[in-house]
């Protein structure tokens, strides 16, 4: 039996943090003056800043007093997480936003993730269920095993030199700018050319995302264009017909789907490049194939963090398909 009041040394409690937006512009500005002379000359409340950064530092630690009473603690900042090396027996806590939990989760194997919302006036926190508050007996839950886990289908796209990256949400393929990308793709027995602004694959945890806006902007151009022609016609079904093209449902799939989608973002049709392939599953015996016709600045990236990229140029060739790990959320 765990006893709560003594060291469980077996376990390794990984907590994760990032910068407040304090920090971040300290690093830019130098000071906290000068920081806060540019943000009010911009007419912006500074005070709201030196507020966030003060509950957020009382979070990280409340989160690191808990926890040293129930193993070893080990703190990382959110730009070492890609290069850290989890153990299996690790369990690892998420002082959030959300953004944090899942470029976080991308990296770790089968180790359980405890998302934390340390402000929770302020954050939503679709992945941040727990409080600070919540980590003495969520902790030991997870430690004997009594918390239920839920698992996430996570993307992983790898490239021809050997070179692999993995989306919790989302993958982007494109160029940095995020103007006219030229590659061809391939789906099962279908292939074409295309120029366009990008593909971005989806999971089902990033459904309700870029998914979803990208679902919704389509929709919303169908149904307008649906509304013109018949008005143009004079039909009396128009008002039927632009609603029905206007309703897709954007809502998204569940975060343990064993598919993905694929969306083209404004796919452009000519002489050599085509304008069919723009959306569809990806599943286990359906990968993405993707090479790049990019002469420079082709990139893949996931989750948003441009910063964290593979190089994506001619002739490189990407396999996009579903992950052989899966990310576990503590619930």
């Amino acid at each position: 039996m765990v006893k709560i009041n003594e060291p469980m040394s077996e376990h390794k409690l990984v907590l994760v943090k990032r910068r407040t937006r304090l920090e971040e512009l300290i690093v830019r500005y130098n000071t906290v003056q000068q920081a806060q002379f540019y943000i009010e000359r911009l007419g912006a409340d500074f005070s709201d800043y030196i507020e966030e950064d003060r509950r957020y530092r009382q979070s990280i630690q409340l989160a690191q007093q808990q926890l040293s009473q129930l193993g070893r603690v080990q703190m990382i900042d959110r730009e070492h997480v890609p290069n850290f090396i989890f153990g299996e027996q690790d369990i690892v806590v998420v002082v959030g936003q959300d953004g944090l939990v899942a470029n976080t989760l991308k990296y770790v194997t089968e180790q359980p993730l405890i998302g934390v919302n340390p402000d929770p006036m302020r954050w939503d926190g679709v992945l941040l269920p727990f409080t600070v508050e919540d980590l003495s007996f969520i902790v030991p839950d997870v430690m004997r095993k009594q918390r239920a886990l839920r698992e996430v289908t996570l993307a992983k796209v790898e490239l021809n030199d050997g070179q692999v990256l993995y989306g919790v949400n989302d993958l982007f393929i494109g160029r940095k700018t995020h103007v006219s990308a030229r590659y061809e793709v391939r789906l099962g027995a279908r292939s074409e050319h295309q120029s366009s602004s990008g593909i971005i694959v989806s999971t089902g945890m990033g459904s309700t995302g870029w998914f979803k806006s990208v679902l919704a902007g389509a929709s919303g151009i169908v149904g307008s264009a649906a509304w013109q022609q018949l008005s143009r016609t004079g039909s009396g079904e128009v008002a039927s017909a632009a609603e029905s093209a206007g309703s897709t449902n954007t809502s998204g799939f569940m975060w343990d789907a064993p598919y993905l989608y694929y969306t083209v973002r404004e796919p452009f049709p000519s002489r050599t490049t085509a304008a069919s392939l723009v959306f569809g599953q990806i599943h286990a015996k359906q990968p993405l194939h993707i090479v790049s016709q990019m002469p420079e600045d082709g990139v893949i990236f996931s989750d948003g963090v441009e910063q964290d990229f593979l190089e994506f140029n001619s002739g490189v060739h990407a396999t996009i398909g579903l992950a052989e790990k899966r990310g576990r959320l503590v619930i």
